[in-house]
């Protein structure tokens, strides 16, 4: 493509490419693993933990929200240089979190529109409570130190509600149930309640997992945290060249984001002892752990790109196109991942029978007859994931090319 190397290499000098490198592969691998072509036969690292402890899939979502942190400072930066007002920012970021929930509520109601079954989490609503969140704070203070210690409260705070506080009707965690027990914690008790409320009240809200949910509401406070994380980072990374005082060169910064990287991940590692790296409970550790997974993901792009400016080699520009074309529009790429994925179990075949002895839908046709030939394994399934992801990758590179980019 002719005019791939000149987008890459012209970008604004305030653009961390970087950024956009790995938001495009972290919304590719979340792709990826969403949509096996048999959920049963995927490998263990293409699928989540059961409970306790991690995989690499359990990292993809917050990396996306570490760089949704990171996104909101470089945009407020960029905003308030053409003159936005604080009311001006704040009212854009309802507008799009508000934007972001209407869009995941709709895909959550396709195809049958039933409201009745809606699920009111999942990962767009988070990643839209989560970016207003931390938008909002950004907008008050963007000094690393204050949202350290708002990170730390946060963090600290949820590990107390989850630890020392009484479950009602089971008791205290650790000395009358099991700490993180899977249907008896604090944030189960609290979603059921809450749908329960909901289903009586308005009659809609469902838990994905029926006693619970990975997207629950007081998970949200640790995930809220995920994402000042990635706020400071970025504001790190402007220091760069004397953007925020004391100046680093691209060097030290990178150092920084690596040596940070590892501290983070130590810490989660440690505190784990204690309170279990649990993707689904979103755990302080987990938060830890993820977050320096993340740094040090950032910390090799950074160097690849910003420092070594390994895209404006002619390898480079061919490896990184891919995930700059993904991470330039993120959200569509999820969107239209979501609903091709509804449209092909809407379609179904009454006459073929699949393994389960249930009517073939069109996802379950095109693997069975394309990809496992009648024996599923787990190279057909990921064959069948990745050529997904490229399906999904046309309408990021038809907006590419038309230079549009959409501001959910």
């Amino acid at each position: 493509m002719p005019d791939r190397p000149t987008t890459i290499t012209t970008a604004p000098s305030t653009r961390v490419l970087s950024i956009d490198v790995l938001r495009g592969i972290t919304i590719a691998f979340m792709i990826l693993v969403n949509d096996p072509g048999d959920w049963a036969h995927a490998y263990a690292q293409l699928d989540h933990a059961k409970w306790n402890g991690w995989t690499l899939t359990d990292l993809v979502f917050p990396s996306f929200l570490f760089i949704v942190g990171a996104s909101i400072i470089l945009s407020l930066h960029s905003r308030i240089q053409r003159g936005d007002s604080r009311r001006d920012l704040a009212v854009h970021m309802v507008r799009r979190s508000v934007t972001i929930f209407v869009v995941a509520m709709i895909l959550n109601l396709i195809p049958y529109f039933r409201f009745t079954h809606l699920r009111l989490y999942g990962v767009l609503p988070r990643i839209a409570v989560c970016y207003l969140c931390a938008g909002l704070i950004c907008l008050v203070t963007q000094r690393a130190r204050n949202l350290l210690a708002i990170v730390v409260v946060l963090l600290i705070s949820y590990w107390v509600l989850m630890r020392f506080m009484p479950v009602p009707g089971f008791g205290l965690p650790v000395r009358d149930i099991p700490l993180l027990d899977p249907d008896l914690n604090l944030a189960a008790w609290i979603d059921r309640g809450v749908m329960g409320f909901l289903q009586r009240t308005i009659h809609t809200g469902v838990l994905y997992e029926k006693t619970r949910d990975p997207e629950g509401l007081l998970s949200t406070i640790p995930a809220v945290a995920t994402t000042l994380l990635g706020a400071v980072a970025a504001l790190w990374l402007r220091r760069v060249d004397g953007k925020i005082t004391p100046a680093i060169t691209k060097s030290q910064c990178a150092i920084g984001l690596l040596l940070a990287g590892l501290l983070s991940l130590s810490a989660g590692l440690f505190w784990n002892l204690w309170f279990p790296i649990n993707k689904k409970l979103w755990t302080s550790s987990y938060v830890l752990f993820a977050a320096g997974c993340s740094l040090l993901g950032l910390a090799v792009c950074y160097w690849l790109v910003d420092i070594r400016r390994f895209h404006e080699t002619k390898l480079g520009s061919w490896l990184t196109w891919p995930w700059l074309v993904f991470g330039s529009n993120a959200i569509v790429a999820y969107v239209v991942a979501a609903f091709v994925e509804k449209t092909l179990f809407f379609i179904t075949f009454p006459s073929i029978l699949g393994p389960t002895g249930k009517p073939l839908t069109g996802w379950g046709w095109i693997y069975n007859h394309l990809f496992a030939r009648g024996h599923s394994t787990e190279l057909a399934s990921l064959a069948f994931a990745l050529c997904f992801v490229a399906i999904c990758f046309i309408p990021n590179w038809l907006l590419w090319r038309k230079r549009i980019f959409v501001k959910v």
